[in-house]
């Protein structure tokens, strides 16, 4: 059960990341600074006050990041070169004093498990955003905040029911990525499709230069 519920943790630690790094940061440091938790030794280190205080501030910045469209999807952007890479890392964290070979296959199922729910939230936020109104935007913030919460409750209290929950994620998330991006492609497509023939006009409607009409 133990070997579960470590499991649990670190596969937990990176689909959490690939959503809410920030928060996953600070909650972890916040659970070892109250001793809600016994957290694996690597993890110690997020609850020193000068990590919670960093982690607390990109919790503050990235709560109102991601609930202004298009703005989310900046970040969104930015933080593929972090999100994923930290999930791995903190997997490994989670998993204690293993060996290189354990390290390594955490780090990569780490890695992997941050980039489905990266490009997941990623995807669906940049559809999202082809509407106009923000409360839609708003609505999946606000769930994927309250998804994180309950994850990491549910990782630490009920490991086994975790684990399963998160296979039926990753199944929904491989299934659902390339329809994601080819639905995006198409909006991309439709948006060109608009604005070529604007420029088009806006190129005609320029003024001849003396001497360019022939006789």
């Amino acid at each position: 059960m133990e070997n579960i519920h470590q499991l649990a943790i670190a596969a937990g630690l990176a689909w959490a990341s690939g959503l809410r790094l920030y928060a996953v940061l600070f909650v972890l440091g916040l659970i070892e600074r109250m001793g809600w938790f016994n957290l694996p030794p690597a993890l110690h280190v997020l609850s020193d006050p000068l990590v919670m205080g960093a982690s607390g501030f990109m919790l503050f910045v990235e709560f109102f990041a991601d609930k202004i469209p298009v703005v989310d999807s900046l970040w969104d952007a930015v933080h593929t070169f972090i999100r994923i890479p930290a999930g791995a890392l903190l997997a490994v964290g989670a998993m204690g004093d293993q060996n290189s070979a354990a390290a390594t296959a955490a780090a990569i199922l780490g890695g992997t498990i941050a980039a489905g729910t990266h490009f997941t939230k990623a995807g669906s936020r940049a559809l999202i955003n082809t509407s106009p109104e923000p409360f839609s935007n708003w609505t999946a913030s606000l769930t994927e905040e309250a998804a994180v919460v309950g994850g990491l409750w549910s990782m630490f209290h009920y490991p086994l029911v975790f684990l399963v929950l998160l296979l039926i994620f990753l199944a929904i998330a491989v299934w659902l990525i390339p329809k994601l991006w080819r639905a995006i492609k198409a909006v991309a497509a439709r948006l060109a499709s608009f604005v070529k023939p604007a420029l088009g006009s806006s190129n005609n409607s320029q003024p001849r230069t003396a001497g360019s009409d022939t006789d």
